[in-house]
């Protein structure tokens, strides 16, 4: 009888099309070689533990019912219940929900957080339907994936088009089904409802935190560096808002809408302040240059940060690129293709599975005051999430240095141990 391949894809899966996904296994083959005994392991990688779809059916305002359709990924839960976003998007795909969910437990590993790997998302074009449409959506959604959320199996968050609102919602959903308040079935709350002090920041603080360890290393002065952000909002924003308070110049800025670009500077304060999302850097033209938005990547500076969607550093642009260190903000930014050219030439890429995970960390702070009922102060916060941050980036490196691989190699070796460890440890059952 003939027996089927250890490493066949799994049937939903279209091997011609892989999308996200694709890049997540090849980044899994690149750090194989380095796993040793717990290689054996490996396939448990790459393949999610759970996967639910779901029909999110609800009365618009005008009277007809719409259906969206919903996911929950769990990657891996070896390690701690699921964490990771929810977002809202027309163009979400299982694909890249199924990346974005091994993304975060590299994440959650690579930064020593005691959780598993999930996301979910919903395919909807949020800035066509009313507020009250959108809480339909959403309470809907909880109530669908409700049988496998919750503080001790998977906490959801905020992620793209969601918010603390949403968050809200999802809290008061979940609460309502079970019986009794359950502040922390999601991070990423209004402080009202048992949210952290530093959460909104956080993501992007972290991004900054790293940034200044790299620039050290790469004999950097930040005064009067150069810096060029993709995204404005939570990740972008406020990265580039602290690159710009510590003294970096941040000469370009680009969302959805405009490319700013100013040589001397943009003032970060006054277009942030101002700053609203549906209408975008376009309606700040005058605080600068207006660029097509290819040259983006071609402007000569010291720092790059992507800090907006996956897939946006690729094969055809990374060559132009003209940084000497990329931060990623985002998840997924950069394909692997992309990656061997900036190693090629000379460029550091701090990965996003260390760059990014100031959010998920804060996500744990939040859900460990849940749990205890005790919160903390700002200062507190910042502080243990900068100790955090900085411990990552220099166990990445040192791994890095020892076996002379890029920064996200040596994030998925330490992280891709730390998981298979606790999966080596459990065993299979039954």
């Amino acid at each position: 009888m003939n027996q089927p391949s250890q490493h066949e894809l799994p049937s939903y899966l279209n091997p011609n099309e892989l999308g996200p996904w694709g890049i997540y296994l090849e980044q899994v083959e690149r750090v194989t070689p380095y796993l040793g005994k717990l290689g054996k392991w490996v396939e448990t990688l790459k393949r999610p533990k759970r996967i639910l779809t779901v029909d999110v059916p609800v009365e618009l305002d005008n009277g007809t019912i719409a259906h969206f359709e919903g996911y929950r990924v769990q990657h891996n839960l070896s390690r701690g219940p699921g964490k990771g976003g929810v977002r809202y998007h027309q163009d979400v795909t299982l694909s890249e929900v199924m990346a974005l969910s091994a993304w975060m437990s590299v994440k959650c590993a690579a930064v020593n957080v005691p959780f598993g790997g999930a996301k979910g998302g919903i395919r909807i074009d949020p800035r066509q339907y009313s507020e009250r449409e959108l809480e339909r959506v959403t309470r809907r959604y909880i109530t669908e994936i409700g049988m496998i959320i919750g503080p001790d199996k998977d906490i959801p968050a905020p992620d793209v088009n969601t918010n603390a609102q949403t968050m809200a919602w999802m809290v008061d959903t979940y609460s309502m089904n079970t019986g009794q308040l359950s502040t922390g079935v999601v991070t990423g709350k209004p402080l009202s409802l048992g949210g952290s002090l530093g959460r909104v920041e956080a993501t992007g603080r972290g991004v900054f935190t790293v940034g200044v360890e790299a620039a050290k290393d790469a004999g950097l002065d930040l005064q009067g560096a150069r810096v060029i952000v993709q995204g404005c909002g939570n990740v972008g924003g406020i990265a580039a808002k602290l690159f710009h308070e510590a003294g970096a110049k941040v000469i370009a800025l680009q969302d959805h809408t405009a490319t700013l670009y100013q040589d001397q500077g943009l003032d970060i304060p006054t277009i942030l302040s101002q700053y609203h999302p549906k209408d975008g850097l376009a309606a700040h033209a005058q605080a600068g240059e207006c660029l097509q938005a290819d040259e983006f990547w071609t402007l000569d500076c010291d720092i790059l940060i992507p800090a907006a969607l996956e897939n946006q550093i690729t094969a055809a642009n990374a060559d132009k690129i003209r940084a000497k260190i990329v931060i990623e903000g985002a998840n997924g930014p950069t394909t692997p293709e992309a990656d061997d050219i900036l190693t090629q030439n000379g460029i550091t890429v701090v990965p996003d599975v260390i760059a990014n995970a100031g959010g998920v960390t804060v996500s744990y702070f939040e859900w460990a005051q849940n749990f205890s009922s005790y919160f903390w102060e700002e200062a507190l916060i910042n502080e243990r999430l900068g100790r955090m941050m900085r411990d990552a980036y220099h166990a990445t490196a040192a791994v890095a240095k020892t076996h002379n691989v890029t920064l996200r190699t040596a994030a998925f070796i330490s992280a891709c141990t730390r998981i298979l460890e606790a999966r080596d440890l459990r065993g299979l059952y039954p």
